[in-house]
């Protein structure tokens, strides 16, 4: 954003409803907010006389409502406008003491001839940097930057990319070019979380930096094609938005004049419109719902389910398995798992629609399935055939292959109705009914969100209060301020519930429509009002940026959008302070590095967690599991008391001791498990290779007298190259059995030891083996070719016999 553009927000901000004051830093995010830091004030409003800071703290100018305050030292600082009117809010700001003051920045080059891009990065110092750095559009370093980057690469400095999931390293290979390194790394979709991270050098006493980035496949927005119209939601409503969940940056937001789409959080955006003809100007104007997926951005209109991709607009129904009208909500995921996803790619919904007594679910290419209707759920839960049973809304858990489905039920549908919650796995295809029951007026609505938690846990919220299911519905409740107020409406001038906000970190962020926000910690029961940030006539909405940062997204009168970053911690730990708060630990350590761990059998996962707390407190760590009881669990817990401080530190450690050879159900058992075998692994036998042979036409024939179904003609057989690769060559005199490798996408892993069942798959049976059975140990008659087809005679020859076969 340029100044003149932040000149031209502020100016809109301020025009009218409460005034307010706010601060900035240099530094985007907020990421360094310290002594070196200079911090610039910003009041909104006709009343100001000037600033009240403390004596420590340096104000450029104390009379004017737009200025710069610098801290000298360090801690919580007291800072509030001075007005002819009533007093406004303070806020207590932590300034602090940190060493970091350096911050990395980098730009991406996209390479699809070989699939790579590459990242320019070098270091910029905030306070001196120029405004294209600062605003995130410098497309190279200023001269300031280049040289400071190259006097830290002479002390030792060259930045690395750490990618978060597979914990795979690039580094740049070739020399520092005008202040800047070039890090080559592979496009991909499911390790796009990376790091950059630099080495531990200092220049002027100060550190860099990491700097947390969501690097994917280079994703493109929908082109605004020359006469389109506007496709909008009703005159005078709330912000819309649908965001991607494993690419937080890919947004659409509809208002009520446009809507926008943008893959870099809004610093650049496009238009979404329709075709001239396409809906009649009522329809355009009533978009209720809508969802950006992998497949395109869904509208939901007047109760139709339309898609914009590149391809065009289109009306979804009845071809696609859809009603034609009647659909009362959309959803999607708002978590991501990526890699345990991917294990299941056939199984996995990417969003679910909805009538009042059907859920369809759609997957990958625009399928759709009807998932379940009212008749069968009353079959389900065993409720009265002549009850009044609808669907009030669907949504993802936080469990990567669960939807909840929320129903409402009543048998004289007059006055009140009750909520009942049931949970389908898409894996198991089961239904659980969950422990969950909500009392409601007939006419009320809940909008739910599931925490990312490991127990199943939500809030769902009305336009005036908050309630909270956690530990697997067994807390319940409506969260409170400290007064005891549950009416969030009470507290806010009467306005309404517009948004709740809920990101990895467990930070609740509840936004009114008239933006006062209040904030709550999941599986807390408390509540926190915060400090005014934005005009109550703003049409504003909270996001999550790829820093994992929040910000404002605001909607101007003149069919424009602009950012705005907030400081969200610097804001709680201001009312904290007020409120007296205080963390009853001390510290909290532990080893959990990855959100994903992979478990192959015979291996074991061991993790350790570490509480320091004061004594008398009574703190402890619990560890719960959600899922089939696949892994054992052994803990060990040890206590250490000194000084008037507890230590408590607990190891567990995770273990498989199932012989999963004796298991019909083998291969669903492995791909229900969370903590499973990674799918980029695989086995390959030691030897075969696809390359280092000539490729030629080479066919040989089998004669009729071998084959299985004594057929009355030899049969000639193609090699297939594609398929089976290089021929092994092999002494026929000498005995062979094949040994099996295990790889991932880093190559050899290691040998696997593994029993074999030997087929030729065109149906030869005039092979002999070694040893006898008695020779081999077996103690009763082993399966055999001829009793498994005989049992299996309607299955191709290589489906007869398996793992899952064994007995």
């Amino acid at each position: 954003m340029s100044a003149r553009e932040v000149a031209v927000l502020l100016s809109w901000l301020s025009c009218c409803g409460l005034a307010i004051w706010r601060y900035s830093s240099n530094s985007p995010n907020y990421r360094i907010f310290s002594t070196r830091s200079t911090i610039k004030l910003e009041y909104e409003g006709t009343l100001f006389t000037e600033w009240s800071v403390p004596e420590i703290c340096f104000v450029l100018n104390k009379s004017s409502p737009r200025t710069e305050l610098r801290c000298s030292s360090p801690g919580v600082h007291a800072i509030k406008p001075i007005v002819t009117g009533p007093d406004e809010e303070e806020r207590n700001l932590f300034v602090d003491s940190s060493h970091t003051c350096f911050l990395w920045y980098y730009r991406v080059k996209h390479f699809f001839n070989n699939l790579t891009q590459v990242i320019s990065v070098w270091v910029y110092d905030p306070e001196n940097a120029d405004p294209d750095e600062l605003l995130g559009s410098a497309e190279e370093p200023s001269i300031n930057s280049i040289v400071l980057s190259t006097q830290m690469a002479t002390l030792g400095q060259k930045p690395v990319i750490h990618t978060v999931l597979k914990r795979k390293v690039y580094v740049s290979n070739e020399k520092m070019k005008k202040g800047t390194w070039h890090i080559m790394v592979p496009m991909t979709r499911d390790d796009a979380l990376k790091e950059i991270r630099g080495n531990q050098v200092t220049f002027q006493d100060c550190f860099i930096a990491d700097f947390l980035i969501v690097l994917t496949f280079p994703l493109l927005t929908i082109p605004e094609i020359p006469g389109s119209l506007p496709i909008s939601s009703p005159r005078g409503s709330q912000l819309m938005v649908s965001w991607d969940a494993c690419v937080v940056a890919s947004v659409v937001l509809v208002t009520d004049m446009e809507t926008f789409q943008t893959n870099d959080s809004f610093r650049t955006w496009t238009r979404i419109r329709v075709p001239p003809g396409s809906l009649s100007d009522a329809e355009r104007q009533s978009v209720a719902d809508v969802i950006i997926s992998r497949d395109g951005v869904f509208f939901l209109t007047n109760g139709v389910l339309y898609q914009k991709s590149f391809r065009g607009f289109v009306k979804l129904g009845r071809i696609l398995n859809l009603p034609d009208g009647g659909i009362t909500g959309i959803s999607s995921r708002k978590w991501c798992w990526v890699k345990y996803l991917s294990k299941a790619k056939e199984r996995r919904s990417n969003f679910a629609v909805w009538t009042e007594n059907e859920v369809y679910l759609e997957y990958i290419l625009l399928k759709f399935a009807r998932l379940v209707t009212t008749t069968e759920l009353k079959n389900i839960l065993n409720l009265s055939v002549t009850a009044t049973l609808t669907i009030h809304s669907v949504e993802y858990t936080g469990h990567p292959l669960e939807i909840a489905v929320f129903l409402s039920y009543c048998t004289i549908c007059t006055v009140t109705k009750k909520i009942f919650l049931v949970i389908y796995n898409e894996d198991t295809k089961q239904w659980v009914s969950q422990d969950f029951t909500l009392d409601a007026p007939i006419d009320s609505v809940f909008v739910p969100h599931f925490i990312f938690s490991a127990l199943p846990g939500l809030i769902l919220w009305n336009k005036h209060s908050i309630y909270y299911c956690y530990h697997n519905f067994t807390f319940t409740g409506i969260l409170q301020t400290h007064a005891g107020h549950g009416n969030l409406s009470m507290l806010s001038n009467d306005s309404i519930i517009h948004e709740v906000f809920i990101d990895y970190y467990g930070n609740i962020l509840i936004k009114m429509e008239n933006n006062v926000i209040f904030y709550s910690k999941i599986n807390t029961r408390d509540v926190v009002k915060l400090h005014l940030w934005t005009n109550n006539t703003t049409r504003a909405f909270v996001l999550l940026s790829t820093s994992g940062y929040t910000y404002f997204l605001y909607a101007l009168d003149n069919g424009t959008i602009q950012i705005q970053d907030y400081p969200l911690s610097l804001e709680t730990r201001s009312v904290a302070f007020t409120t007296k708060d205080k963390c009853p630990y001390m510290a909290f350590h532990n080893n959990v590095a990855r959100v994903f761990y992979f478990l192959d059998k015979g291996e074991t996962l061991t993790l350790w967690t570490q509480i320091i707390y004061p004594e008398n407190t009574g703190l402890y760590v619990v560890v719960e599991s959600y899922g089939p009881k696949i892994l054992e669990e052994s803990h060990d817990i040890s206590f250490e008391a000194a000084f008037g401080h507890c230590t408590k530190t607990l190891t567990i450690t995770f273990y498989q001791n199932v012989d999963y050879e004796g298991l019909y159900d083998y291969f669903e058992m492995v791909f229900q498990i969370a903590v499973g075998c990674d799918d980029k692994k695989f086995i390959a036998v030691k030897g075969f290779s696809k390359k280092g042979c000539h490729h030629h036409d080479f066919s040989y024939v089998i004669e009729k007298s071998y084959l299985r179904h004594q057929p009355s003609k030899n049969l000639k057989v193609r090699y297939i190259w594609k398929k089976y690769g290089c021929p092994l060559r092999l002494d026929f005199t000498e005995k062979f059995q094949p040994v099996i490798q295990l790889f991932d996408d880093n190559g050899y892993v290691k040998d696997v030891g593994a029993n074999f069942i030997v087929w030729e798959i065109h149906g030869r049976d005039d092979y002999s083996f070694n040893n006898t059975m008695a020779q081999s140990g077996c103690l009763h008659e082993a399966q055999t070719w001829k009793s498994m087809i005989e049992l299996n005679q309607h299955l191709p020859l290589e489906e007869v016999w398996g793992p899952e076969f064994l007995q």
